[in-house]
């Protein structure tokens, strides 16, 4: 498990990281600094690779008994992958979550860690480089928005939706198969609103601060997920996959369904239930 003062100290080091590998090039990137990996909009950039060294490095260095896995490690050999079924602790990073955005010069992306112990996510951090503040959760204790000049507040989501017709986050075009695509894109005029920040630290964050009542991913890839719904539950959110069974950040499909209240959950997975 980790202490409070290893907590602080996984902190500091992502905000000395973002202010040092990944705020000096937002904005400044060359065309070479920029490629994609399995599509024209999945990125990864030099910002990306630089800070996933930096804090690899320096959390092996804090936690020299911890598996530390990025992704941008996985996504040069997806076996790195599979040290995360161990009962030890592992350390998950997403350098800079919302890629993409980073990548056109847009303000919404984060950096995302996650502690994994004993197949349960204990700790989580959301960080925005940009506005130095984050959102930490630790399994029990609660979620938190902390700035650095003021005492943490604690996040607590309201019973109450945001609109009779629901307001949430989900993307259409990040269902594989075509018709699930096309039934996901015509449910979204049931709602008030749908929409995708595309980059899950911000969604999150957005979430646990009662900005929408749902949330919907077909893609729970455990560095975009883990930490963010470590923060929600804590919060008092709900979250299950699509088939009903809990979260674990071992699962590697499935859909992913958020929400504030138990009601609201169940009316999503209903409303999704054509895909099998």
């Amino acid at each position: 498990m980790l202490t409070r003062k290893q907590k602080s100290e996984m902190v500091e080091i992502v905000r000395d990281v973002a202010k040092v590998e990944v705020l000096p090039r937002f904005r400044r990137l060359s065309e070479g600094a920029i490629s994609s990996k399995t599509s024209f909009d999945d990125l990864v950039t030099e910002a990306d690779v630089a800070s996933e060294k930096a804090l690899t490095q320096r959390f092996q260095a804090l936690l020299p008994h911890a598996i530390i896995i990025g992704e941008e490690a996985v996504s040069e050999d997806e076996s790195v992958l599979d040290q995360i079924d161990t009962d030890g602790l592992v350390i998950i990073i997403d350098p800079i979550d919302g890629t993409w955005n980073f990548a056109h010069g847009l303000a919404t992306f984060g950096v995302l860690i996650a502690a994994i112990y004993q197949g349960k996510t204990v700790y989580g951090l959301l960080y925005d480089p940009l506005n130095d503040d984050w959102i930490e959760a630790s399994l029990g204790e609660g979620a938190w928005y902390v700035r650095p000049d003021q005492s943490p507040r604690r996040l607590i989501l309201s019973d109450q939706p945001v609109d009779s017709n629901l307001v949430g986050f989900f993307s259409p075009f990040l269902f594989e198969d075509s018709a699930a695509r096309e039934r996901a894109a015509l449910q979204q005029v049931s709602y008030a609103r749908s929409s995708s920040l595309r980059c899950c630290c911000h969604e999150y964050r957005t979430m646990v601060q009662n900005g929408v009542d749902f949330f919907i991913s077909p893609k729970p890839k455990v560095w975009d997920h883990a930490a963010g719904i470590l923060a929600y539950q804590e919060a008092g959110g709900h979250v299950c996959m699509l088939d009903g069974t809990p979260y674990k950040p071992m699962v590697r499909t499935g859909v992913i369904i958020a929400a504030r209240t138990e009601v609201i959950r169940d009316r999503i997975r209903k409303d999704f239930s054509f895909i099998v």
